[in-house]
Parts: C-alpha cells; sequence; structure tokens
C-alpha cells in the first residue's frame, strides 16, 4: 500500500489498524479552494486529487489519499502556519460547534475505487485569552487544519464531540478499514 500524504498523524492511526505502508508518496496538490467550495466538497476533491496523482505515478500499488479540513458553517479554516492564522482560528472556534471533514480515497492497481466522506461535529468550550496564550505557546497548532489538534492539549477544550475521533485526528479509521476490505486489501 501506499500513502499519498506526508501526515504522521494518518501513519499513526493506519498503525492502530495494523497497517504499515509500504510507501509514503505525498501527492503535491494546490489545496487551495475553489471559489464558494464548501468544506465538505473541497475535502472529497482534495482526498480524490492526492489519490490520483499517487497513483498516476504508482499504478501497481494500491493508493490511500485523505484530506481533513475544517469547517464553521461555509467557511473553511485553514491548516494555520502562523500564530496569528491559529488564534483566529481558534477565536472562531470558542464557544461553539464546527465541523471536521475527511475525504478518503483507495485506488486499487485493477482501478476499482472507493470513497468516503466522513464527518464529526466538535464543539469547543468558550475560551480565555490565558487558554488561547497556553495552548498557542506549545505550538501543537502548527499545520494543523483549524488550528489545532484533538490528540494535544486541545482536546481540554472540547466539550461534544459527535461522530470519529480519528477522523478529527485525520483519518476515520472504521471507514478507511471497510474501503480497504472491500478492494480486497486484508486488514486486520
Amino acid at each position: 500500500m501506499l500513502l499519498a500524504s506526508a501526515s504522521p498523524r494518518r501513519l499513526d492511526l493506519l498503525a492502530r489498524l495494523g497497517i504499515t505502508p509500504d510507501r509514503i508518496a505525498p501527492a503535491d496538490v494546490d489545496e487551495t479552494p475553489l471559489k464558494a467550495e464548501l468544506p465538505r466538497l473541497l475535502a472529497a476533491r482534495l482526498a480524490r486529487a492526492k489519490a490520483e496523482a499517487a497513483f498516476a505515478l504508482n499504478p501497481d500499488a494500491l493508493v490511500l489519499g485523505a484530506d481533513t479540513v475544517v469547517g464553521v458553517g461555509r467557511r473553511i479554516l485553514p491548516k494555520a502556519e502562523t500564530e496569528a492564522q491559529a488564534l483566529a482560528c481558534l477565536d472562531l472556534l470558542s464557544g461553539r460547534r464546527h465541523r471536521v471533514y475527511t475525504g478518503v480515497e483507495a485506488i486499487h492497481p485493477g482501478g476499482r475505487r472507493s470513497r468516503r466522506l466522513v464527518c464529526s461535529v466538535v464543539a469547543f468550550q468558550r475560551l480565555t485569552a490565558q487558554q488561547r496564550d497556553a495552548y498557542l505557546a506549545g505550538g501543537e497548532w502548527r499545520g494543523k487544519a483549524g488550528g489545532y489538534a484533538i490528540q494535544g492539549a486541545a482536546e481540554g477544550f472540547v466539550r461534544f464531540l459527535s461522530g470519529s475521533h480519528s477522523n478529527v485526528v485525520g483519518l476515520p479509521l472504521f471507514e478507511t478499514a471497510q474501503m480497504l476490505r472491500g478492494l480486497g486489501w486484508l486488514v486486520p
């Protein structure tokens, strides 16, 4: 299996299923949202684009591509690269619900495909300035969709979660295992 992602979190999540990819080949795709694109559609489109790009270079491999997007209503939150972006995300998420979408696409060497779009609903408590500052100082937010990592200190902010916790981390394990089984790739 080839994982078309550079995310160490996805690699860790696959290990929970007993899967170690034979190769890791992050696909280089433009992740810029299209005009008026909804968060769920962006997650599905990017997962498909990553899987297709990796499959084009590795047609003999089972390829798994995924992308996670955090949305508040129609708004797509960025993968925070600066502290200012992370702060803006935390301010927007504070005291409200948001959705985390992960698109997953698998392509079998024979060309068969399987895809899923998984949505989890997460609600943060109302964050104090001290909580935001402490979280930002920890640096966990770097490169994370929505400016937070639920598998770290931000889990202490979550007052409600509906859906898959592993989806919020970056790969819905149940759905991924079902997809791989359906394509004839054995998952323990």
